[in-house]
């Protein structure tokens, strides 16, 4: 950090360093001599700082037994500063605009930057967000290294808290509470199929939805049943469930070369030249895709960027 060395530096061209310690000196003090210095007077001091005129008299006499010197002295009209005062107030100046600097957000330029951010999605988002947004990234931020990580479940609060994932892009039932997060997309569930399907031209009703052989995905692998098998259950009804995937890339490539159906997000089935869609027969709620991040990266500019350009890549795809 720069704030001690700047300090340090204050110090021992100032007050000397047989003189003061600056670990015990009130730093304060550095911005009422400053005021002092700009407005000649006690009063206006106080004014600028939003301090008493006692609170300021005070501090100037501390800053009188530091310096060893008088430093203002009356006048008809406020003080005067002495000689040693008007050769203080360059150094002055200048500390307190370095220390300013120290505090001000530091500034991010993505198309010089060289960072790396760290991504867990699953492969639905891999394939309709993450892939198309590698072209804006390589434009804006050629020196962004990113790695996409498969969703990791439970255990990605602890892995973003010691910064091994930096950012999860999952739906809103499946982020841990603790994670500060923000809006990408709405998406549905749309029955897909192969493009010549026996049933593409027609009208996909309940009963035929029921009697097709299905697939899914079910990410942990081995489950046979999912949001439309709720749904199904309402009504009384089921479907037979062929073939259980662990990916959803998996699946596409199924029903391409299949006449199994699927019940999958739209936008996949938009990513899918080979595949073509009908409204589902049963209603199943949609869901909301979100960026979820750890108050650790909360205020990294690099950061910042990142999920803002995302969330404006999202909302316009």
């Amino acid at each position: 950090m720069r704030t001690p060395e700047i300090l340090v530096q204050f110090s021992f061209r100032i007050y000397g360093i047989e003189m003061v310690d600056i670990r015990t000196f009130d730093l304060n003090l550095i911005r009422i001599l400053d005021a002092l210095l700009d407005e000649g007077s006690v009063t206006g001091a106080a004014s600028r700082l939003g301090l008493t005129q006692p609170a300021v008299s005070g501090a100037l006499a501390r800053l009188r037994h530091a310096l060893g010197d008088p430093l203002f002295v009356r006048a008809q009209r406020g003080v005067v500063p002495t000689p040693r005062a008007l050769d203080l107030a360059l150094s002055v100046k200048r500390v307190l605009r370095e220390a300013e600097a120290i505090l001000q957000p530091s500034a991010f330029d993505p198309a010089s930057a060289q960072f790396q951010v760290s991504v867990s999605a699953s492969d639905y988002t891999q394939r309709v967000l993450l892939t198309p947004f590698l072209s804006i990234l390589g434009r804006d931020a050629p020196g962004l290294r990113l790695a996409i990580r498969p969703l990791l479940g439970g255990s990605l609060l602890p892995l973003m808290a010691r910064g091994s994932v930096d950012l999860a892009l999952l739906t809103l039932e499946e982020a841990p509470e603790q994670l500060i997060s923000r809006r990408l997309f709405d998406d549905r569930y749309v029955c897909a199929m192969r493009r010549g399907h026996p049933l593409s031209a027609g009208v996909l009703n309940l009963d035929a939805f029921c009697d097709l052989k299905h697939a899914l995905v079910s990410p942990q692998g081995g489950g046979f049943r999912g949001r439309v098998d709720a749904a199904l259950d309402v009504l009384g009804r089921s479907r037979h469930v062929a073939v259980s995937v662990p990916s959803f890339l998996a699946l596409l490539d199924i029903l391409a070369e299949t006449d199994l159906i699927a019940a999958i997000p739209e936008r996949l089935v938009r990513s899918a030249p080979d595949l073509e869609q009908q409204p589902l027969p049963v209603a199943v709620p949609e869901f909301t895709i979100i960026a979820a991040w750890h108050e650790r990266t909360r205020h990294d500019p690099a950061q910042n960027w990142l999920r803002a350009r995302l969330a404006d890549f999202a909302g316009a795809a």
